[in-house]
């Protein structure tokens, strides 16, 4: 036994002399090849994982945004609107230079997309304001006189029209309700009357609201980089197909620093249609009344009041549900709910899931069209015309009702209270009563008030 370790000593001490000879003089690494068994599985290179068979990764394709540039990148055009603008100077007059006044032209450029085959094009309400005249420059430098069909200052969009002999190519719409937050998308425009140019983000936000909760907007945010410019450009999926229309930049420069926003393609539709049809946007709502305040500490709207006779109240919504959800798309806040209305046309229905002390409910409701409103800035009053029906309750013959107030919570509040007279003016309606209160208000007069109260009492208000 002893005779056997000590062999086994000495081999183990002979191969550690053989392996440091051989280091000394081969200073290379020393490669081990290892024969891997032939049933072993390999790794394809092509395997994506998946979770419940769902993709976990993006394919390659899926970023390909040839496709989309190529099918959007010869129907956005660019547009040139040109003003003649009047300017004062009293040098002039005082030199004896002609009444000291002269007209100049002044030029403002953006884009437009074709969305037709016999010239139909959209654009920025704000990209054409006051035009004289509007050129279009399509991607082949071919101009052309455009005519202004109609135009929506609120979600800020303009149909123009412009004839030619030949088929345009023009950009499909697509759901914009459909688009999801972190697609990919492209901003197509068509500055400075340079050919049409291509960047490329994701979508960042959906129902982003600019200012707040009192405003109406309903914009599609992407980080796709829109410049002066490009406003009225395409905003396309990776399809080539119309999800937005380009309206703004968040900056404080002019330039874009990482946020632009989008009117959403299901909004622009509709307005097209209703400037078609009807010369003006038909607004839909579904009657009811909001706080911003209290919609601020939850996630949905909350109705603090339904509207007689509106729909709301005829599918038996009521004061404090939620509105969770319009047509399963889930509404968190205001601007989503009013995107979802702006979309939709006076008559038509939709089902509006609310919260109601934590039950789900949901409710078919037919839309109305929005009667006009008449606010007064200089009083924070929103004014109603009178139907017959509350003339003859009240026993008179004129008046117009405050139906909202900045205070409407303060006891002082004169919500519902109704204004007959204006510094002894009678009003019959909501109309001439904003146009008598903005008058009066800029003046350095006092404003005296003949009112009817809530409890149908006369009452004398004066306002300095």
């Amino acid at each position: 036994m002893k005779k056997f370790f000590g062999l086994l000593g000495m081999a183990i001490l002979g191969g550690a002399i053989t392996l440091g000879g051989y280091k000394m003089l081969f200073k290379d690494n020393v490669v081990i090849e290892r024969n891997v068994p032939e049933k072993m599985q390999t790794v394809q290179t092509n395997y994506t994982p998946t979770i419940d068979g769902h993709s976990t990764a993006v394919a390659a394709s899926a970023i390909d945004f040839t496709i989309a540039a190529e099918k959007s990148l010869n129907a956005v055009v660019h547009v040139k609107n040109t003003a003649i603008r009047t300017q004062s100077n009293p040098l002039d007059i005082f030199f004896g230079n002609g009444n000291g006044t002269r007209k100049y032209e002044q030029v403002g450029t953006g884009s437009g997309v074709i969305i037709s085959s016999d010239g139909y094009i959209v654009t920025n309400n704000h990209v054409v304001d006051s035009a004289n005249e509007i050129d279009i420059t399509l991607n082949n430098k071919k101009t052309y006189s455009a005519k202004l069909i109609g135009t929506d200052k609120e979600n800020d969009i303009a149909l123009l029209k412009i004839d030619t002999e030949m088929d345009l190519p023009f950009v499909p719409f697509a759901d914009s309700d459909a688009i999801k937050v972190g697609e990919w998308v492209l901003a197509v425009g068509n500055p400075y009357n340079l050919t049409s140019t291509v960047t490329a983000g994701i979508v960042s936000a959906k129902g982003r609201d600019l200012e707040g909760n009192s405003a109406i907007d309903s914009f599609i945010q992407t980080d796709a980089a829109v410049n002066p410019g490009n406003s009225g450009g395409a905003l396309v999926n990776t399809r080539g197909e119309l999800v937005g229309i380009n309206t703004a930049i968040s900056s404080k420069t002019g330039s874009f620093v990482g946020y632009s926003f989008a009117v959403p393609s299901n909004i622009a539709k509709k307005v097209i249609d209703d400037l078609l049809e009807f010369g003006a946007v038909q607004e839909a709502v579904i009657g009811i009344r909001f706080s911003p305040v209290d919609n601020d500490k939850i996630e949905g709207v909350k109705i603090m009041a339904v509207e007689k006779g509106q729909g709301a109240a005829k599918a038996g919504l009521k004061e404090n549900d939620i509105i969770v959800k319009v047509n399963n798309i889930d509404i968190t806040k205001f601007s989503e709910l009013r995107g979802q209305l702006t979309a939709k046309r006076p008559g038509e229905t939709v089902n509006i899931t609310v919260d109601r002390s934590g039950e789900l409910l949901t409710k078919t409701v037919k839309l109305s069209k929005k009667e006009k409103q008449y606010i007064s800035k200089s009083f924070n009053w929103e004014l109603k015309n009178l139907s017959k029906e509350e003339l003859k309750r009240n026993n008179i013959k004129y008046g117009v009702k405050i139906i909202e107030t900045g205070d409407r919570d303060s006891k002082n509040s004169l919500k519902n209270f109704i204004i007959t007279k204006i510094n002894d003016e009678e009003v019959e309606t909501a109309e001439e009563a904003v146009k008598l209160l903005e008058s009066v208000a800029k003046s350095r007069y006092s404003i005296v008030l003949e009112m009817v109260n809530t409890e149908g009492e006369k009452e004398m208000l004066r306002f300095r």
